[in-house]
């Protein structure tokens, strides 16, 4: 078994909040070198429910599928099947946690596995993609601060 990827911060927000910049406002906060075309002005789309797809539509009206939600339970919980820049049948499983926490602060936690089901690519793969939430996690936090 590969370990997953575990990562956990605090944002300032309520749980609601960060719930909602994940999944309505990804678009705002997620970096342009991280999505698939790296076209600026692409739309994230999480579409909300179980079954509800992850995909980045560029300017151009070009859908790019990145996933699907296998669990939604605003604004305590969001899991989903992860294949972006890969097949659709090597996803692999990202969990997210909001917790809350005093003072309309959120505890952030993730875990990203699944990483066997790639075979001899599984630990190369997860590397990259620990890089990857490296990128992407510090401009989510920066926007879920509520002003």
């Amino acid at each position: 078994m590969i370990e997953p990827l575990r990562m956990s911060f605090v944002v300032a927000c309520a749980p609601d909040h960060a719930f909602a910049t994940w999944t309505r406002k990804a678009s705002s906060w997620w970096p342009v070198e991280h999505t698939a075309s790296h076209e600026a002005g692409s739309e994230i789309v999480f579409e909300p429910g179980v079954g509800g797809r992850i995909f980045e539509r560029t300017r151009s009206g070009r859908e790019i599928d990145w996933g699907q939600i296998v669990e939604w339970d605003p604004p305590r919980r969001l899991r989903y099947l992860w294949h972006i820049a890969t097949d659709n049948a090597n996803a692999t499983d990202v969990e997210i946690v909001f917790r809350e926490l005093p003072n309309s602060s959120t505890r952030v936690e993730i875990e990203h596995s699944g990483w066997e089901r790639l075979g001899e690519i599984g630990q190369a793969w997860r590397d990259a993609n620990h890089a990857g939430w490296d990128g992407v996690l510090p401009s989510y936090a920066g926007s879920c601060r509520v002003s």
